[in-house]
């Protein structure tokens, strides 16, 4: 769910963000997002299926960011997510902090929690 790109399904389970321009998944291969209204252009870095997902991005052509994700299965069916980002731009934090981009990552994890704990989504025909 958090790395899958295939079907662009954030809206599925994410509320604040969603893909509106997505071709090749594999690496060097560019996407566009949006997130609570900021527009982001993208390009993976990194895709190990069930493993790994990584991208670069740009927002405002000034705020650049690096956002990880690690899947790490618990043994007991469960599946631990590992999530990084940096980002970098100036005076990006007179307006943008830590505890934003904090705040933005438990928001992610508790919808991605919620979707993958609850019923089985209808499939896409």
């Amino acid at each position: 769910m958090a790395a899958d790109h295939r079907h662009a399904n954030w809206p599925e389970w994410r509320s604040d963000a969603h893909v509106t321009k997505l071709g090749a998944i594999e690496p060097d291969a560019r996407f566009r997002w949006k997130i609570r209204g900021a527009s982001i252009k993208a390009t993976f870095a990194v895709i190990a299926p069930e493993r790994e997902l990584a991208w670069t991005g740009v927002a405002m052509g000034w705020i650049k960011a690096i956002d990880r994700f690690r899947l790490a299965p618990t043994g007991d069916g469960r599946t631990t997510v590992t999530m990084e980002e940096t980002m970098s731009g100036l005076l990006l934090t007179l307006f943008y902090n830590d505890g934003k981009l904090r705040k933005g990552h438990q928001d992610m994890l508790r919808m991605l929690k919620t979707a993958a704990e609850g019923p089985a989504p209808t499939p896409r025909s």
